[in-house]
Order: C-alpha cells, then structure tokens, then sequence
C-alpha cells in the first residue's frame, strides 16, 4: 500500500484525467526568453518522465505592455507558437501533460507602457501605470483569450489565467489599486467584471477539450485588498464563466508578508485553501511551502485541498513523483525554500536553477554520463560543496574518499540550520549524508590528510572551506568577544546586550539567532502568522490583522553594525533580504551603517559614527566580519607537486555561499 494514498489517487480535471493529485505549479525559469526552446524543452520533459503528471509554464505574456519585463516571453508570432509546440510536444512524448499560463503584470510590469485600473504606481516598481480606458481593457480581454487561442494551436493541454499576487487582474479586484467608478469599478461586483470576464472570453477561445486553470487570490495581505466574501463571489462567478479548477494564490508582490521564503512554516497557508473547500463545485489546488510527499499527504488527508500544487521541488528533484511513488521519500533531494537560485536569480535576469540540484536549467549542458575510466578520488572538506562533488563522482561510478576533520559532515549547514527560519538546512543535511551512503562514498570523519595520505589517489579535490578573518581590532581578544563560530557551533553563551560587527549575511544570521526568544515560529504555524500579522480573512480584510505584527519580545537587546555608509542588509538576498531586515526590525535590532571601530572593551565597541564617538554598550561582541580561505592543505599539495582541484569556499571565501559551492561541486566532478 502506498504511503501516501491521497496523494497518488486519481482524479478528473475538467478534460484532463490525471493518475495523481500533484500539479508542478509556475515558475518562470528565464529559459523562455533564452531563445533556445530545446532547452526548455529538455527541463519540461525531464520532469515529465519523473512523474509531473500536469505542469503549468511560467508566465506568458499576453501582449507586451503586460510583459513583466521588456521582452517577456509569449505567444505573439507563429514562430512563438512553433517554438512553444517543441516544448508541448517533448513533454507529451513524455508522458506529461503542460499548461500555459498567461500572465498579464498590469501594473507591476517593468516598463514605461504599463497600464492598469487606475494610475497608481506600485510600492515595487519605478514606473507610473496608464490608466486604462474602455477601449484599452476590451484589448486587454482580447490579447488574453487570443494568448489562450495560440496556447491551443501550440498543443498544450490548458491554461492558467493568472488572478492572484498583484497582478492586473488582482489589482481590478482590489479597491487598493481600482479607484475607478465605472462599469469595471466601484464596487466589489463591478471590480470581478474583469476577471470574469476574461475567464468566459477565454472558456469561449480553447473550448471545452481545454483544461483552464484559474490563480485565485485567496488572501491578499495587503490593505484594501479584498474581503472573504468578495473572495467566495468571485471564486463562483469564475467557476460559472467556465474554470475547470482554482488554483491557490497567496498575497500579492508588495505584500510585507513573506509567503514561499524558508522561513514561512511548511503548508503555511493551506488553511485558507480549506476555507474555500465546499463553497464552489469544481477542485482546488493548495500551495505555498509543500515541500515534500508527507506534508502534502497531510493537507490532503486533512482535507484543505482537492490537490496540492508544487513548483521549486521540482527543481530540487525532478523525480519527486517517481520517488515519491516508490516509496523513497526520504531520496527525493529537498526544496530548502532558499530563493538563492531560483527566485533571485528569475529577477536579476538569470537562468532560475537550484542550490540543492545545480542540473536545474542547465539539463542539457551539465550531465552525469558514467565514468570512462573509474578513478581514485579523494575529496577534503565534507561541507556542501564537497558531499555534492563526492556523491556526484561517485554516481558516475568513481570510488571516492570523502574525509572531513569533524566528527560529522556538514560543514557550513551545520550552522545554517541552526538558525531560526532556517530549519529546513537540517533536511537537506539528512539528504547529503543519505545520499554519501547510497552512493557508496568512503566516509571518514575526524580525519586531516596530509599529502603523504592524499598521494595514492588518482584525482584530489579541495573543498576545505573557509575560516573567520581576523579583523585586527584592538581589544578584540578580551573574555566578551565571541566569533560567530562560537555562538552558532560551539554553543557560547551571550549576555543581554550584545553588539554585532559585521552586517552581512553571518551577522544577519547571528542576530536572528541571538534574538530569538523560545521555538522558532517556522514551526509554529499560528505563532508565525502573529508575529507577521496574518489573521483570517473572514474576520479582517485581506488577512491582516487589525494591530498588525505582534512578534515575541526579543531574547537580547542587540546593535548590528558595519563600516560600509550604505544600509545593513543590502547585500543579502534579492528576494528574501526585505524578510530579513524586517524580521529584525520587529526585534528591535538596532542596525548602523558607516562605522569606524575604535577598539573593543569591556564595556561594548568604542566607534566612531558621522565624525562622533559613541560607545555601543554591551556585555557580549560577537565578531562577524567576513572569511578567508581555509587552503593551506591545496598549497601544500601543489608544494609537493599535485594539481588538486579547489572548489567552494576554499577557492573563494565571498559570503558563506552554499549554492556556488555545491554548483562547483557538481560541474567538477561531471568532468572528473
């Protein structure tokens, strides 16, 4: 008997009848725009034969003022839908079925030709909307049932139309971004007239063969956004207008409310999925945060959804299903929530890929073939990027020796999933060593080669890490100084007040860690949704709560400083730094920038700060201020007349960085 019955029972989805309840939910990859459709064909199909039974494109434009960038990707030409047919027609071949969504950015679209309900310019975007007039919405309905026309004649099996997260059509439903008072605003049944609209203009485009996928927003998280029973209106006018299934959105762009970061518990918002669950006829599908086979298992057993949707496990594993199917879990490579490589590299204008698994994105040009010739390969330093570099070699049939000075594997995660938020580290740490064992790597622990050691081995591969730069302070060996090391590996106590040096991604760390008074709120559900002032939507308008964010008093009072003038936090994650600078705000964390330090004392951190001196007391200094390379053991092989290869941290002790690591790791040892 599976373990996991309601996951893979069958159902019926308007035309589509599917073997299992898993949708692989949107995510733009940025390979739509890369103008190489073999590629993204290849990423697509892929995990089509792994199981993705229905999967749903990143967004496609429908015209191109409503591109979320210049030069979005869409279906404009028949060379688009040609190019588009390659795709549909790889996964098919697969065994898969793919829909398209279309998504129209409205007034979040990155360009001075962006129009929307009223011209008022969103909190996350530079450019002033157009306000749309009568004759500019009837081409917006058009454009996007003429989007779904060509999604049919490019042979994908349905459509998403993209309601949710702030975009053009949320931003009609939401008298936060429509002031109008016309035939498509005013109230709330004249703002659902667009989206209605559009699903019927569309229903009428691809027929009743078509599967259509609505993106409902079911919590805004944004003030003026909409009421509950605004919600459950809309959710039966669209069903009446021709949707087959509603998808799950959760809170929109400029929400300051985090939704799919780490930090957000694990089918964090499934419970207002439920909330829908009755109130309209067709299935819905729950997101955000489900993670793995179990805890999707969970919200379908408890009844909060007709299916689950999941996007980024799919870049972390796209065998999931398969895996999942047979049994073995606990082989699927977990999706941390990180954002380091597939969100923010989707917003810097990068091909999206993954920490956890390098290969996403890049299936064609980083391939695992089998060894030629099998070799002997040592690899030091068993952190993230030496276990991927031994568990890849090992897997194209190399015998590899993974030593590591420590008494158990780990390295840098060991730290990081200490930190609150940041629990899902542990998972991917149980999956490394998982996967050390079942690839067969030779595994020895509390072990410092020398090269005498090393000399046997055909191949030696140097991920050995960084370690703590000194910075030279005066003062900074007195009894109250700690380095970050000591206080997140090493367990050291720190007082009430505590002064941080060094404000990039380790300090950040280390405040959140010191201020965290009791469990972390990542796993306690209701206690994250009272420390960010997310509330039922039934009782408060778009599920904030009426006294906002009420976080746990924190454990330590705390100042987090740097030299460089510009604000602490500004280096640190293209999508989740905004996350975690408020976090601390909420704390109180006092945050300096353009610091001179003077010298360290007993009684806090002597500076200088806009030409005066000030003394930021405190009983505990904790030293954050950067890594060197951790390299004397390749410099002794080279010494001795080896050419190791050096990888991760090692090579360049930039911030603590798992996933340039691990992408190493992996790209090395497929050429081993």
């Amino acid at each position: 008997m599976s373990p996991y019955p309601h996951l893979f029972a069958p159902i019926t989805l308007g035309p589509l009848t599917l073997p299992h309840r898993i949708v692989m939910g949107s995510m733009h990859t940025g390979l739509e725009e890369a103008c190489d459709r073999d590629r993204l064909a290849a990423f697509y199909a892929e995990r089509a034969t792994g199981g993705a039974a229905l999967m749903i494109t990143g967004g496609m434009a429908p015209n191109r003022e409503g591109g979320v960038f210049p030069g979005a990707a869409g279906l404009f030409t028949r060379a688009d839908i040609d190019d588009h047919r390659r795709v549909t027609d790889a996964v098919h071949a697969a065994g898969g079925r793919i829909a398209m969504q279309i998504l129209h950015a409205g007034r979040y679209a990155y360009g001075k030709d962006c129009v929307a309900p009223s011209a008022l310019r969103a909190p996350i975007a530079p450019f002033m909307p157009q306000a749309l007039d009568a004759a500019g919405i009837e081409k917006q309905i058009a454009d996007i049932a003429t989007a779904a026309q060509r999604a049919r004649e490019a042979g994908y099996d349905g459509v998403e139309v993209m309601g949710s997260e702030g975009y053009l059509l949320n931003q009609f439903l939401a008298a936060r971004t429509n002031r109008r008072d016309d035939e498509w605003g005013g109230d709330a049944a004249r703002r659902m007239r667009l989206p209605v609209e559009v699903v019927r203009r569309v229903r009428a485009a691809i027929g009743p063969e078509m599967l259509l996928i609505y993106r409902i927003s079911l919590i805004d998280l944004v003030p003026e956004g909409q009421s509950w029973p605004e919600i459950v209106e809309l959710a039966r006018r669209v069903e009446t207008a021709g949707a087959d299934v509603l998808n799950s959105g959760i809170g929109w762009h400029e929400a300051r409310v985090p939704t799919i970061a780490t930090s957000v518990p694990r089918a964090g918002f499934a419970w207002v999925t439920r909330k829908l669950m009755g109130e309209v006829g067709v299935p819905l599908i729950a997101s955000n945060r489900i993670n793995t086979p179990e805890v999707a298992e969970a919200v379908l057993a408890g009844g909060c959804a007709d299916m689950v949707s999941m996007a980024r496990p799919f870049l972390a594993d796209s065998e999931f299903v398969a895996k999942a199917r047979a049994g073995r879990g606990r082989e699927i490579a977990p999706c941390i929530a990180c954002n380091q490589a597939c969100l923010d590299h989707t917003f810097a204008g990068k091909v999206a890929s993954c920490l956890v698994n390098p290969r996403a994105g890049h299936e064609t040009d980083l391939t695992y073939t089998p060894a030629a010739r099998p070799r002997r390969i040592a690899v030091v330093g068993a952190g993230p990027g030496g276990m991927m570099a031994a568990i890849t070699a090992a897997r194209r049939g190399h015998d590899v020796t993974l030593f590591e000075r420590a008494d158990a594997p780990g390295g840098q995660l060991d730290m990081a999933r200490r930190i609150p938020g940041k629990e899902e580290f542990a998972g991917l740490m149980d999956w490394f060593e998982g996967e050390l064992a079942r690839t067969g790597v030779t595994l020895r622990t509390g072990t410092t080669p020398d090269p005498a050691m090393l000399a046997p081995f055909d191949e030696i591969v140097i991920a050995t890490g960084v370690r703590p730069r000194d910075p030279d302070l005066p003062g900074q060996d007195g009894a109250n100084v700690l380095r970050y090391t000591d206080v997140l590996r090493g367990g050291a106590a720190a007082g009430a007040r505590v002064a941080i040096i060094g404000a990039g991604g380790i300090g950040f760390d280390v405040a959140a860690f010191l201020a965290e008074n009791g469990p972390s709120p990542t796993l306690d559900a209701v206690a994250w949704r009272r420390e960010w002032g997310v509330t039922d939507p039934e009782t408060a308008r778009a599920g904030l709560a009426a006294d906002g964010p009420a976080p746990a008093p924190p454990a330590r009072a705390i100042t987090l400083m740097q030299r460089r003038a510009d604000k602490p936090g500004r280096g640190l994650g293209k999508t989740t730094g905004w996350i975690h600078r408020l976090g601390l705000r909420m704390k109180g964390v006092r945050m300096l920038g353009g610091v001179t330090y003077e010298r360290i004392a007993p009684e806090g951190v002597h500076i200088i700060r806009d030409g005066t001196a000030e003394l930021i007391a405190a009983d505990t200094v904790v030293l954050c201020t950067g890594q060197e390379p951790a390299r004397e053991l390749a410099d002794a092989l080279i010494a001795a007349g080896h050419t190791p290869h050096v990888i991760g941290g090692a090579d360049r002790a930039a911030e603590l960085d798992a996933q340039r690591a691990i992408d190493a790791g992996a790209r090395l040892a497929a050429r081993l």
